[in-house]
């Protein structure tokens, strides 16, 4: 077998939501492509230690702060390389240009250069998913209740809605789901649809969220634009990430109202089993947007909450 090469990158994200790309300058691999910056992992160094000195090598910055994201693998004809991907929040010094053509701040959503090196593409995607997810509970608190508070968190920034309604009726739930879809939609949100793929296709819903014995049974990717599965142990993400879902929800970080007597994993647990995947997790269970540091600094793409992401 091919020896794997180990890469640090990062992705330096300003507040406005951009981040940083190079372009690989001419004499290299894949000359003019764009890759987040980055470098091999030389002995003795640990993956983060290395993404310290490429960016201060290549940018001549400092880094204060970063936590560990995600861990792609990719062979490329010259060799097979494991990425490891750290979100840098935090840095000192003006970012110059040391060894590529050309650096640029992009949006995921309106990337304009290319071509992207092929075993970043993916990256994309994921940076392109938003750091919290409201999870509906119109069952419990009453359809109204639930749209007025969808309408809130909207009007508040919440971006991402997943729609699970076990005690609705089916009538209910249908028309529950059309109008989560039509307001959501409207604020530039997503939505995907708790284990019904008709339903998620019949309300024009962005994809399903996989219940873990859905996971369990699939062969192949469901085929919408996003998917992602609940998920309770590592055989579980591993599985989901095999499958090239968009995201996983691990939990529960903390004992919840809807799972009682269920052993909490904590942040320390959590991060044991979401560490070096190759797709976002999100960390559910008993959290609420105050919990995004620990999240984050626990190796979590960022929140999933039922009475959490509508508290106001």
């Amino acid at each position: 077998m091919a020896k794997i090469v180990e890469v640090a990158a990062g992705v330096m994200v300003r507040p406005d939501g951009s981040f940083l790309l190079g372009q690989r300058a001419p004499g290299t691999f894949f000359p003019g492509y764009w890759e987040f910056p980055g470098g091999k992992v030389e002995p003795g160094e640990t993956p983060a230690g290395a993404l310290i000195r490429e960016l201060r090598e290549e940018l001549g910055i400092r880094v204060h702060a970063l936590t560990p994201w995600l861990v792609r693998e990719h062979h490329y004809e010259h060799a097979h390389v494991r990425l490891h991907f750290f979100e840098v929040q935090a840095w000192s010094g003006e970012v110059n240009d040391h060894v590529h053509s050309a650096l640029a701040w992009q949006w995921a959503d309106r990337l304009d250069v290319a071509p992207m090196l092929p075993a970043n593409g993916p990256i994309l995607k994921a940076l392109r998913l938003p750091r919290m997810m409201g999870i509906t509970h119109a069952g419990e608190i009453g359809i109204a209740a639930q749209l007025a508070a969808l309408d809130a968190a909207l009007g508040a920034g919440l971006r991402l809605v997943q729609v699970r309604e076990p005690l609705l009726d089916e009538p209910s739930r249908s028309a529950f789901a059309a109008e989560v879809v039509r307001r959501a939609h409207a604020a530039g949100a997503l939505v995907v649809i708790n284990g019904d793929a008709a339903l998620a296709r019949a309300c024009g819903a962005d994809g399903v969220h996989l219940r873990a014995a859905q996971l369990a049974a699939l062969a192949a990717r469901p085929d919408f634009l996003w998917v992602g599965a609940s998920c309770h142990s590592r055989a579980e993400l591993e599985r989901a990430a095999a499958l090239e879902l968009d995201y996983a929800v691990l939990g529960a970080v903390r004992e919840t109202p809807t799972h009682p007597g269920q052993a909490a994993l904590g942040w320390d647990g959590f991060g044991r089993l979401a560490a070096a995947l190759s797709i976002p997790v999100l960390a559910l269970g008993g959290v609420s947007r105050a919990d995004m540091p620990a999240a984050r600094a626990s190796g979590a793409h960022g929140l999933a909450a039922i009475r959490g992401a509508w508290a106001a």
